[in-house]
């Protein structure tokens, strides 16, 4: 059974700002086509970090972030809804109890869920949350499993990755929606504290942020991106074994993938960092039963993106091409969109989001009417992070990507 348990609702004022110019006409069918929305706190020194989106049955947006908490090391939850326009409907601060919120924001039953820990034991919570916001529910597992780093929906349950710092495990297990553990598996991180410590550190903030995610091969083996043996890895596994069944070694971590996306069988799009440096791929084999090193695949490098860059890969159809959309972050400080073939690895076209301010992503989605939704962190006057959200209509992604 899940437990309720005290929210605080923000009637925010939140200004919302528009970064498009303004058209002779508009009409609200255009502005749920197209808008630039940047959402500003009456708190001045209220730090906003968006985590993921999903689009609500409505056709709006439901918004993970995370927010600083000034008297802990982890950070506190918010969410934030808006309608198809992105125009602000509503927001929920969670009870400080709950920190460190991971995606992916994730549907199931008509529900959306995601993962937390609580601050004091770090055990991991399942967080339920209409896409109102008018009905939330926190589930602590049952399982003992502490600290979660990533999770996925694949079929009916979540694939949770979370870290055991008792016995110095990365955790992969199966979670139904009602917080039942159905299976799990750990697999050692290696031993000394110099292992452990980059690790505490991405969940206090004090280090470098890993891209931990989990998925799995259609049909096929389960992954987890995460620390095993010493390297931030991409470790497959049929959680029937202490032994993975494959692994793709980092770079202790210094070095991996920074992205993953399993098309069919053995055929990914991933994106991966090396000390700093950044690689693409488009198309790329990953033997789910081998052991191999992460420098094995050179993919194409991007000189203007930030240094261990974050990117998020989304699979979508533009202009009736099966098409991949990596989003990243230059050193400009604009998200960079790049369209790449599926079928051919080809880039086919390029986009940028972004002026003025400092601008990361945190996600991109699909939208019912065949457009692309980004999420990301604007930082106003160069240090305060605030959500932002662009939409973008099927037209011009079509301009993007024909040749």
């Amino acid at each position: 059974m899940y437990r309720r348990f005290l929210l605080t609702l923000w009637l925010l004022p939140v200004l919302v700002m528009f970064f498009t110019s303004c058209v002779e006409e508009t009409t609200p069918e255009l502005e749920e086509e197209k808008f630039a929305r940047l959402y500003d706190d009456n708190r001045f020194n209220e730090s906003i970090i968006p985590i993921d989106v999903a689009q609500t049955t409505d056709g709006g947006y439901l918004v993970l972030a995370k927010r600083r908490l000034p008297e802990s090391h982890f950070t506190g939850i918010y969410l934030m809804k808006v309608n198809s326009r992105g125009e602000f409907e509503a927001a929920q601060e969670l009870d400080v109890q709950y920190v460190n919120p991971v995606g992916e924001l994730m549907v199931a039953d008509g529900n959306h869920y995601f993962f937390c820990m609580d601050e004091l034991t770090v055990q991991t919570h399942l967080v339920r949350v209409s896409e109102n916001l008018e009905d939330i529910a926190v589930n602590p597992l049952q399982a003992g499993l502490t600290y979660p780093a990533a999770a996925s929906l694949q079929g009916n349950e979540f694939l949770l990755l979370s870290y055991d710092h008792m016995e110095k495990l990365s955790v992969l297990s199966l979670v139904r929606p009602d917080g039942v553990v159905t299976a799990s598996q750990g697999y050692d991180i290696g031993v000394g504290d110099e292992v452990e410590e980059p690790i505490i550190n991405h969940f206090i903030g004090g280090g470098k942020k890993f891209p931990f995610q989990t998925g799995r091969i259609p049909g096929g083996a389960y992954f987890f991106n995460g620390f095993y043996n010493y390297t931030f890895s991409l470790v497959f596994t049929d959680l029937n074994s202490e032994e993975p069944m494959g692994v793709v070694q980092g770079q202790h971590d210094d070095g991996g993938f920074s992205a993953v996306l399993p098309i069919v069988s053995t055929k990914f799009a991933a994106a991966r960092f090396n000390f700093g440096d950044n690689f693409l791929l488009p198309n790329v084999v990953l033997p789910p039963n081998a052991i191999t090193s992460s420098v094995d695949y050179p993919g194409n490098t991007l000189p203007e993106l930030v240094p261990n860059a974050t990117v998020k890969i989304l699979r979508t159809t533009i202009d009736g091409t099966q098409t991949l959309v990596f989003a990243s972050e230059t050193r400009s400080k604009q998200i960079a969109l790049l369209f790449y073939d599926e079928a051919t690895g080809a880039l086919l076209g390029s986009h940028y989001l972004g002026f003025s301010n400092p601008f990361e992503v945190a996600s991109v989605i699909a939208t019912e009417d065949d457009g692309l939704l980004v999420c990301g962190t604007a930082y106003l006057a160069g240090r305060f992070p605030r959500i932002c959200l662009f939409k973008l209509p099927k037209e011009e992604l079509a301009e993007k990507v024909r040749r």
